[in-house]
């Protein structure tokens, strides 16, 4: 059985996608996935085992110039992949119009997805064959993983999703792996960050423990912060840029992880690594960290500075004995 998934972006939500992938793979033997995915993210679909083939879509990066030549070449070469296979089931976990109209619905197969009642979009359903009526009341985890079930005909498990990526990091950690922390202080909107003098004074709480704390980074201003964050450390590194695979081989090997809300806290945990996720403006409740070892402290007024760093050290310490 070969299933086509539409589940483009973003990188926790994708991650969010790989449960299911699991429940499918137990539940029927011999089954294989191809996945549509955002280029930036398309290293992770690839580290499931149920995965075949990962086909990466640049919707982002064309709509800055949909109309040019080479986006225009860019978009028939991936419709002319897309369509190279007929699917024995198409599972549109996305739940948008956009992705909906130019993927799901030029895509080769039986189109499943949510109803108008349960996609965030009501619009997309238009595009499915069959639409499954999924509980919004629960975790994005499990949402994807009853619809999963419901469109290739199992029962969902009861029991927590597996990601089943961890091993594939796990099984080759470098010989100072859980000797370190890593902080992932950096995030997109700028009410999920903690303020820099927090992340700092927390660092210098761990003065003389013999801790070493990793900073990874993306982009240029991220790496700025990194470096202020570390000044005066010795036992800070800044971590040089790294692939996603490579954030992900760090991550694996980290004692515990201090994370804001954002995608690499989602990262931790698919990698079943400890994690304390910082949440402000976000609730973690539908959205949060989702796995084994996930811990979260809530700023009572959703401002992020509100979180001291006495109580991330508090926890971090009773977890570290």
């Amino acid at each position: 059985m070969r299933v086509l998934i539409v589940k483009t972006s973003s990188m926790g939500d994708v991650l969010h996608t790989l449960p299911a992938l699991t429940d499918a793979m137990n539940a029927i033997p011999g089954i294989s996935f191809d996945w549509v995915v955002e280029e930036g993210f398309a290293q992770i679909p690839s580290w499931h085992p149920a995965v075949d083939k990962v086909i990466p879509v640049a919707i982002r990066r064309w709509r800055k110039n949909w109309f040019g030549a080479e986006t225009r070449q860019q978009r028939c070469d991936f419709k002319r992949e897309l369509q190279s296979r007929t699917y024995d089931a198409v599972i549109d976990a996305q739940g948008l119009i956009k992705s909906a109209a130019l993927i799901t619905r030029v895509a080769k197969g039986k189109k499943h997805g949510q109803d108008a009642k349960s996609a965030r979009e009501p619009f997309a359903s238009w595009f499915f064959n069959q639409r499954h009526d999924i509980d919004k009341k629960q975790h994005a985890v499990e949402r994807t993983r009853e619809l999963f079930a419901k469109s290739l005909g199992y029962d969902k498990p009861s029991t927590q999703g597996d990601y089943a990526i961890a091993a594939r990091f796990l099984s080759h950690l470098p010989a100072y792996a859980n000797r370190y922390l890593v902080f992932l202080h950096a995030t997109t909107r700028a009410d999920k960050h903690w303020p820099e003098s927090h992340w700092r004074e927390l660092i210098g709480l761990f003065q003389g423990n013999g801790v070493l704390i990793k900073l990874p980074w993306g982009a240029e201003h991220e790496y700025q912060r990194a470096v202020r964050l570390a000044e005066g450390f010795d036992y800070v590194e800044v971590l040089p840029k790294l692939s996603l695979e490579q954030v992900a081989e760090i991550l694996a090997g980290a004692k515990i992880v201090v994370s804001v809300d954002t995608g690499l806290s989602h990262l931790t945990a698919a990698l079943d690594r400890p994690n304390i996720t910082l949440y402000g403006p976000t609730d973690p409740g539908l959205i949060g960290g989702y796995g084994k070892n996930q811990m979260s402290l809530l700023a009572d007024d959703k401002n992020m500075g509100s979180i001291s760093a006495a109580s991330v050290f508090e926890v971090l310490r009773k977890v570290l004995q």
